[in-house]
């Protein structure tokens, strides 16, 4: 097997343009003495509000908390009960479906599009049933997922839209409106291999609801509105400063790091003609992140094995879809048949900070030379 040549991700190469903004930031924190909230937090607070589109931003600590507290604070707020029902996208990290059933309510899984990777929204109407009282839409990948199909679909409902915007810091509509305004409330992750990543564990919620955002804030804080005075049996998921100083470093930096990341998925676009690979279907690439650059094909085990030799290093995101997850074994019964096959043959290819546009076309040879 060839030297890697072409890694699919190094973080310290990735963070390497940031060190001595991210030290200083360290320090100032240090010296600052504050070590819970305070104002590297509130900063950072702001500005993701301003990249959003939304009134609040609330650090937390981590994705998965974010999702956690937005379903909790809909239960507290009696706008969600246990038991209702939350439709998710079955291609999707675990984390999706774990946050709608910690809070007691019941994922409904829904097969996706295997143009987009997303939610299929054409299918919406054929799973409604009434107990069914919001829907999750996962910008997977980077992608935005939110048409006027999903958007009448809410609406003749009368249904919560949460966004899993993980993944798709930045990314828009065709009609200009960011990833995270999109519904009532959206869920951030800055784990460390996210476009704009923190250097631990760090999430946020955005939304322009006041009574969600203040329900959010002190479920965040074991529950407390003031001080020794607990509203909700709440939880410990507040973000740490040290790594909101680390994210009002690069939060700056995020149409650099998105437009990189375009210019490369525009060489794989234009340069992979491999007969055995299927490329993203985009009609507006420009509105994509490309948190990661996934390629369908059948001849997945052999391919990634080939690119292996050749010295570039690739990853698979998802291989189990949820429904197939032994966490999940009352939904193995399921028939989703897009998501299974997604799961069989996806690739991702390298399109990080470690990736130049010339990486990109020479792994796009490479590609096309495989032969089964």
């Amino acid at each position: 097997m060839q030297a890697l040549k072409y890694p699919f991700l190094d973080l310290a190469t990735v963070n390497a343009p940031y060190f001595d903004e991210i030290r200083a930031a360290v320090e100032r924190v240090i010296t600052s003495g504050r070590y819970i909230g305070g104002s590297e937090i509130s900063t950072f607070e702001a500005a993701l509000a301003v990249v959003a589109g939304t009134r609040f931003a609330v650090g937390v600590s981590n994705g998965l908390d974010a999702l956690r507290l937005i379903f909790r604070a809909y239960i507290e707020l009696g706008r969600l009960q246990p038991g209702d029902g939350v439709i998710v996208p079955d291609n999707t990290y675990i984390a999706s479906a774990l946050a709608v059933s910690d809070a007691g309510l019941v994922p409904v899984l829904a097969d996706v599009s295997v143009e987009t990777l997303n939610l299929d929204t054409a299918v919406l109407e054929s799973i409604y049933t009434p107990s069914v009282k919001a829907v999750l839409t996962v910008h997977l990948y980077g992608r935005p997922c939110y048409d006027a199909a999903l958007a009448d679909f809410i609406k003749t409902h009368k249904l919560l839209l949460i966004e899993d915007n993980a993944q798709a810091i930045g990314a828009e509509t065709a009609d200009g409106r960011p990833t995270g305004s999109l519904g009532d409330a959206a869920a951030f992750s800055f784990y460390p291999t996210k476009n704009i990543g923190a250097l631990g564990d760090a999430g946020a919620v955005t939304t322009s609801d006041p009574e969600l955002e203040k329900t959010i804030r002190a479920l965040a804080n074991y529950g407390s509105d003031v001080r020794y005075h607990n509203i909700y049996k709440g939880y410990n998921c507040r973000l740490d400063p040290v790594q909101a100083a680390v994210l009002n470093v690069k939060l700056p930096y995020l149409r650099r790091e998105n437009r990189r990341r375009r210019e490369i998925a525009a060489v794989y676009d234009a340069e992979i003609h491999s007969p055995y690979v299927r490329k993203p279907l985009m009609t507006r690439p420009d509105l994509c992140v490309w948190h990661q650059y996934c390629i369908i094909t059948p001849q997945r085990d052999g391919l990634q094995a080939y690119l292996a030799e050749n010295g570039v290093a690739t990853d698979i995101n998802y291989p189990v879809p949820v429904h197939l997850q032994p966490c999940y074994g009352e939904y193995a019964g399921l028939s989703l048949p897009r998501a299974s096959e997604i799961a069989r043959q996806i690739l991702c290819l390298p399109v990080s900070a470690c990736t130049s546009p010339g990486d990109a076309a020479a792994i796009s040879k490479i590609i096309n030379s495989y032969e089964p």
